[in-house]
């Protein structure tokens, strides 16, 4: 319990040091007016009072990342508070941050264009078909899971009603709600019930936070050694760094951004909104981690067995809901499930929503009118069917879909660091805050890609070895760039 202590303490403290001085290097504007006004359409460029913005980014990123992935990434012992806390803190609230800055200082621009204008139009092109991809895989993977989580929710607490009870049932009201609010203006629907599901989301963080502290479990200790605590055979050198994603750092965020970035009233409130969600996703990923370990390294609970025994700790649905029902009662177990359905829910309806703002802007076609968001949503929506409906007729359909989904979502995170790093240098800033995670991710994402099953499946030297070529490459051709900049 020391170091989770000193971890929640060093992402505290990260927010206003570390945070104070990205803000500084970037350099805000008070007086400058931002995209709300200059652009305003009343759909997606509006001004939102500040709470709510913040709210909506933390649901957005939020998804079932800081919970499952800190859940799986738990497996690799203390070293999870390491990369929670040195990641979130110098790589994903910087990058989180600064691509929202970027979109702001662009007219709200989403991530394919900012990619085209710092990293040139090949990779404009490239970052189009991969951003929307990625979210519209984030779309069926956010109605899968939070449809499973309710599923098992109403078998447990009112199986008499048998149409509740199957997940088919829960994923057609889930993606009616995504139909709804991704059309809608977006102070209509997402902008009133996201506080409602941050309040159940934060609920359950806190919750299970002061149940740690009432319970003072014996979890292994950062000084106990990094990898010897370990329950999975995986190398924590790339996977850990896959594997918890969202907590750390996840390019997903970078194309939520830009939504928030066109509801801003002022630069001086980007702070607080983007490098304050990723503090506090980080906050949820430390509390979940913690939690986890508590139920890997000690004796089952009582209600063990009865959940599935050695299986519920396999798989972390199966954890989430052990956990809520043995620590927090009835009640607080259904406010705690709810917020964990409502973090891939506000996430999955808002990457839809980002997918057709994408493709909007390729196309040039205005969005202001329900009939032209028609027509992107109509080919979008069909795309989703598609997935989801592979994704429940195959046993491993949500594993492989889920995998491929951790691996393009840090690799479009280093892309938007690479594009972030080029425009510090053009304005002669310190470029080292965020050419240094770049280089770092793009050794973890192309090793794990060449050494994972569903990658190239290649040994681990050859695999690191193609990392670190790739990471010299890269810094070569950037050092090359910054001599040409006058």
């Amino acid at each position: 319990m020391i170091t989770f202590v000193i971890a929640l303490v060093c992402l505290v403290l990260g927010y206003f040091v570390y945070g104070t001085f990205v803000e500084k290097v970037f350099g805000i504007d008070a007086n400058r007016k931002t995209p709300c006004y200059t652009m305003h359409d009343g759909a997606d460029f509006l001004p939102m009072p500040t709470w709510k913005v913040f709210m909506i980014q933390f649901l957005n990123i939020a998804g079932t990342g800081p919970i499952f992935g800190a859940i799986m990434g738990a497996k690799f012992g203390p070293a999870a508070y390491l990369w929670i806390v040195l990641g979130c803190i110098f790589a994903g609230a910087t990058h989180d941050y600064l691509s929202g800055m970027l979109s702001i200082r662009n007219g709200g621009a989403n991530l394919p264009e900012l990619i085209g204008k710092y990293l040139g139009s090949a990779s404009k092109r490239v970052m189009l078909v991969f951003s929307v991809f990625l979210l519209l895989m984030v779309g069926a993977v956010f109605v899968y899971s939070p449809a499973s989580l309710m599923q098992k929710l109403c078998m447990d607490s009112i199986p008499s009603v048998e149409f509740l009870s199957g997940s088919t049932f829960w994923i057609i009201v889930i993606f009616v709600y995504y139909i709804i609010a991704t059309m809608m203006p977006i102070d209509k629907i997402i902008g009133k019930i996201y506080p409602l599901f941050a309040f159940s989301l934060l609920f359950m963080a806190v919750a299970l936070m002061v149940m740690l502290f009432v319970k003072q479990p014996q979890i292994p200790e950062l000084w106990e050694g990094v990898g010897t605590a370990s329950l999975t055979t995986k190398s924590i050198f790339p996977c850990l760094f896959i594997t918890i994603a969202c907590g750390a750092i996840s390019g997903f965020h970078a194309t939520q951004s830009p939504l928030m970035a066109r509801c801003l009233k002022n630069e001086k409130l980007a702070r607080p909104v983007f490098y304050g969600s990723m503090i506090t996703e980080g906050l949820v990923a430390l509390i979940w981690a913690t939690v986890a370990m508590y139920f890997f390294y000690n004796e089952p609970t009582p209600g063990y067995v009865e959940m599935g025994g050695e299986d519920v700790l396999s798989k972390a649905p199966g954890i989430v809901n052990l956990v809520c029902n043995s620590w927090l009662g009835v009640f607080g177990s259904i406010l705690a499930i709810l917020g964990v359905v409502a973090a891939p829910i506000t996430s999955g309806d808002t990457a839809l929503r980002s997918a057709r703002l994408i493709i909007a802007d390729f196309i040039h076609l205005e969005q202001k009118s329900i009939r032209k968001r028609l027509y992107v949503c109509i080919p979008m929506f069909a795309a989703v069917i598609a997935l989801l409906v592979w994704q429940m007729e195959n046993p491993q359909g949500f594993d492989v879909i889920w995998s491929l989904f951790g691996w393009s979502n840090q690799t479009l995170s280093v892309f938007t660091l690479w594009a972030i790093t080029v425009y510090l240098a053009q304005q002669r800033k310190c470029y080292w805050i965020t050419l240094l995670p770049a280089l770092f991710m793009t050794v973890v994402c192309t090793t794990y890609i060449l050494i994972a099953p569903e990658g190239f499946g290649l040994s681990f030297t050859i695999g690191l070895a193609g990392g670190l070529m790739l990471m010299s490459l890269f810094a070569a051709i950037f050092l090359k760039y910054k001599n040409t900049i006058k």
